[in-house]
């Protein structure tokens, strides 16, 4: 069986990987996932909550493409080194957090659980949907999930 591949400088693979953070061979997601976080404090301390959410659908959009183009060109559904998901999902997640570490750890960590449990429809869209839009789909009803969980440990607890 031959294996396929594209080469790491190439657009597609640059962001799946997102510029190789994917390439972590034990746990990528969550190596995705804390790559996007100094990205997401920089682009939310410029920008506020609005340049977050801006950053992460253009992560989303550009990543159904990317993630697609990386997954074709390896020949595999939903590779684990393809991590723009899990960018474009945690900067969702992140969108409304204080810049501070604790709640950015509250908010990746409430994420990860949500990107890997897939409460539906998130489980439903990993199934169901093919190629780029999968891939990026799942996580971001994660990021969504997680944001509304933050948002209610901030009003009830924090």
């Amino acid at each position: 069986m031959q294996t396929r591949s594209i080469p790491f400088l190439h657009p597609a693979s640059l962001l799946s990987t997102w510029f190789g953070a994917g390439l972590v061979k034990i746990a990528p997601g969550t190596w995705g996932s804390l790559a996007a976080l100094p990205f997401a404090w920089v682009i939310s301390y410029y920008t506020g909550y609005l340049g977050l959410i801006i950053g992460s659908l253009l992560a989303y959009l550009v990543g159904i493409w990317a993630s697609g183009a990386y997954s074709k060109a390896i020949g595999r559904e939903d590779p684990g080194q393809v991590v723009i998901d899990e960018v474009a999902g945690q900067w969702l997640a992140l969108a409304f957090v204080p810049l501070d570490p604790v709640f950015y750890l509250i908010s990746f960590a409430l994420f990860r659980f949500f990107d890997i449990v897939k409460v539906f429809p998130a489980n439903w869209i990993d199934r169901n949907v093919e190629g780029g839009l999968g891939i990026m789909s799942d996580d971001m009803i994660a990021g969504a999930y997680a944001l509304i969980v933050f948002y209610l440990l901030d009003l009830f607890l924090i």
